[in-house]
């Protein structure tokens, strides 16, 4: 089975399309290789694949035969993602962000000041933990 039609059997991806551009970008690794979106995948495979700006890691058990139900993923593959990278995924949630409504033109200088404003706090939180 090839690597973007496994990826999106297991649901990592919305589409297959998706799969294969993280592949053609660099961010899916097998055994630690960087591949192309045709290799094929095998069972015992260790996946590493970049996504939301985390390293998620798998381990291929089985090869399904078409897209799996979300309740059924664990039987063909194993997450063995580290704890420190999903608190991180976690905390860029809960982390504030600036976005404006399209269209609208840009910021206004109090705009501008308040987006720094907003960003400066959200580097003060980074570095207290």
């Amino acid at each position: 089975m090839r690597i973007d039609s496994f990826l999106w059997c297991i649901r990592v991806f919305k589409s297959r399309n998706s799969a294969s551009q993280a592949c053609k970008k660099g961010n899916v690794k097998i055994n630690g290789q960087v591949i192309k979106p045709s290799r094929e995948v095998l069972p015992l495979d260790q996946l590493k694949i970049r996504k939301e700006q985390v390293w998620k890691s798998y381990e291929i058990i089985a090869l399904p035969k078409s897209r799996v139900g979300a309740k059924i993923v664990p039987l063909y593959a194993i997450d063995k993602t580290s704890p420190e990278e999903i608190a991180h995924l976690e905390f860029q949630h809960l982390a504030p962000s600036v976005k404006r409504d399209r269209g609208t033109g840009r910021p206004t200088k109090k705009e501008r000041r308040e987006i720094d404003e907003l960003l400066e706090n959200k580097e003060n939180l980074m570095e207290d933990l």
